[in-house]
């Protein structure tokens, strides 16, 4: 479709063999409902094949099945302007058909919504409700969306500084009456065109998300490792602008947790609304390695005390809020889209657990304990951890056995870990995993040899003793022979949004981590995560020297 608009033949092979791979499949009712949306709007797909999701969901309250917080903040952040368009159903036609997107054997099948059960029932009572003319509360329900959507525009105009609900927001305000020339709509237009990117050869292209604090963090740890000084002028200038980053504002977050003020931070550039615990963590980390101790100090404190307070039933974090874990809402026929709750994952409860451990908690600490028992239940049998933000067994594994390590409790559990990663080394040296293992655990840590996962792998190698180890210098070896201007090739997307479903290719990793990992060769690899590394007068890292506590 989007092809048609920019004007290409629908005569041309590429089209016509998407075509049949289309119909092949099932044709367009087979489709996701972001899809069928998409076509709704453009007038290609009825929306009566659209499931209901009626705008007095904003009214329950957050004790009530459902409500807009039962959903992960990035659903939450996309439902809530959709709400107003499927009630809205507008039409924008494109002045031509895509009608041939509809296999005949699935043709009868675009009016009705799938499913069975309670939930289909409810959604065929939606739609005679959305086709009556006495709907009371639904003027007033779109009001509080409106307020609801703009009190969390973000200052460089967009909503949770993605794609999904910045478009999404902008479509159901202009529904709602506001003009491209409002505030709101003028700078969430603006802030959209400097998301978007020129790579010279394809032409411009939409980025899914940005992620200037994650980088700037694993960069600030990479370069300290690899020996540059505190006092460092990229060093200095990247731990003030990280510091002046903290959100120290509310958030949805207070919706289960009733504090004050924030201390975490985001992944954005601006995402104040929704900053989290993973960035969090590891920006704690990377001021503890490479910040002014007395100077870091005050944030640090703060967002210790707000990752506390966001621990999950059973001692445990999720990214963006706590217990966050409702499974009801994938009864809903709408939800067909993937993640739309955010649990407890291994690898933040791992970042956390480690960042605790650097400010002078203990593995019997009972902030800690839970976490550390959740991890070793987690691990796989044959030695793994799944990794929810990273691709997948060996991100996983590397998080957990940087928190172990931290804590001195490595044992069985890290000998375990060890021994798998041996076993998934590629002949070539590295190491390899792609995202085929989310659909299919025997997939776990197969995969071509990429820049960062060897880095993962290599450093989790160093953190548990076996620097020395001949597959670490395999690993080390592959690193060096790949190395081109500074930096390494990776084509490959080692960062996940959604299992399944959305995965990042970070333009960094492939420098980053295999930095971390280099270094990791000649300095000794901290021993202890629960100690502050401390730069001698000509910058190199000197061995770890004291302990600062920020409980």
């Amino acid at each position: 479709v989007a092809l048609r608009v920019l004007g290409v033949d629908s005569s041309r092979d590429e089209l016509r063999r998407a075509l049949r791979f289309i119909r092949m499949q099932g044709g367009v009712a087979e489709a996701r409902v972001f899809t069928k949306i998409w076509l709704a709007l453009f007038g290609q797909y009825p929306w009566d094949g659209i499931p209901s999701m009626p705008p007095e969901l904003v009214q329950l309250p957050p004790r009530v099945p459902l409500n807009l917080y039962d959903f992960a903040c990035w659903a939450r952040g996309t439902i809530a302007p959709l709400l107003i368009v499927i009630s809205r159903r507008p039409l924008r036609p494109l002045g031509f058909d895509v009608s041939e997107l509809v296999a005949p054997e699935t043709a009868h099948r675009l009016r009705t919504v799938p499913g069975s059960g309670a939930f289909w029932w409810l959604d065929h009572a939606l739609k005679l409700y959305d086709h009556s003319h006495w709907q009371p509360g639904r003027r007033r329900s779109r009001r509080r969306l409106v307020e609801w959507i703009c009190a969390r525009q973000e200052a460089d105009g967009s909503w949770g500084g993605i794609q999904p609900p910045w478009v999404y927001s902008l479509i159901a305000l202009n529904l709602e009456g506001m003009s491209l020339e409002h505030p709101v709509m003028a700078r969430g237009l603006e802030g959209l065109r400097r998301f978007t990117l020129d790579d010279g050869t394809h032409g411009w292209r939409l980025q899914a998300c940005m992620s200037p604090v994650w980088d700037t963090a694993w960069s600030l740890i990479a370069l300290r490792r690899a020996g540059l000084g505190r006092d460092h002028p990229a060093i200095r200038t990247a731990v003030d602008w990280l510091l002046g980053e903290q959100i120290t504002s509310g958030g949805d977050w207070q919706v289960k947790v009733p504090m004050d003020s924030c201390g975490g931070w985001a992944f954005e550039f601006d995402n104040d609304t929704y900053p989290d615990i993973d960035d969090t963590a590891v920006v704690v980390l990377a001021l503890l390695e490479a910040g002014d101790p007395d100077r870091v100090a005050p944030a640090v404190k703060q967002a210790v005390r707000w990752c506390r307070a966001m621990r999950s039933t059973g001692g445990t974090w999720g990214a963006f809020d706590k217990d966050n874990t409702r499974a009801l809402v994938y009864s809903l026929p709408f939800a067909d889209f993937g993640a739309m709750l955010d649990p407890p994952s291994e690898d933040v409860t791992a970042h956390v657990v480690e960042m605790l451990a650097a400010t002078g908690s203990t593995a019997t600490d009972p902030h800690v304990a839970p976490g550390i028992a959740y991890l070793r239940r987690e691990q796989r049998p044959w030695g793994s951890w799944f990794g929810r933000w990273g691709v997948n067994h060996i991100y996983g594994t590397w998080c957990v056995v940087s928190a172990l390590r931290a804590l001195h409790s490595c044992g069985t559990a890290v000998e375990r870990a060890t021994t798998w990663l041996a076993r998934a080394q590629n002949p070539d040296g590295g190491w390899g995993e792609s995202c085929l293992s989310y659909d299919d655990e025997s997939f776990a840590g197969v995969g071509e040899s990429t820049a960062s996962q060897t880095a993962w792998a290599v450093h989790t190698l160093q953190l548990a003793g076996l620097a020395a180890n001949p597959a670490a210098a395999h690993g080390l070896a592959w690193l060096r022979e790949r190395q081109r201007g500074g930096t390494w090739d990776e084509t490959e997307h080692t960062g996940t949004g959604f299992p399944g479903d959305f995965y990042i290719n970070y333009h960094l990793y492939r420098h980053v981590f295999p930095t971390l990992a280099l270094a990791g060769e000649s300095a000794s690899v901290p021993g202890d995560a629960a100690t502050l590394q401390v730069a001698s007068t000509d910058g190199e890292l000197a061995p770890a020297a004291r302990q600062h506590t920020y409980a």
